[in-house]
């Protein structure tokens, strides 16, 4: 089976009163995080802003028993080597 993706939702707020949600995800080194997507627009409170970035989390998760996955190898195709 494929790999969970470590993704993380946080808020920033680089104007006072200007939330944006971003999404994270670990990337090849866990100390290393790459922006997967960000809100195009500000809310004005914060929870606002994180109830969206978790709806944007979920769109990365096609079955919601198991999460959001890594695509997987084809377990069909011939070895190489």
């Amino acid at each position: 089976m494929s790999q969970i993706r470590r993704i993380a939702v946080h808020v920033d707020e680089p104007d006072p009163g200007h939330f944006y949600w971003v999404l994270m995800e670990e990337g090849d080194d866990a100390s290393q995080w790459v922006e997967l997507e960000s809100a195009p627009e500000p809310t004005e409170m914060w929870i606002d802003a994180f109830q969206a970035g978790s709806a944007a989390l979920l769109g990365y998760v096609p079955d919601e028993r198991i999460g959001p996955r890594t695509a997987a190898d084809d377990e069909d195709a011939s070895p190489v080597g």
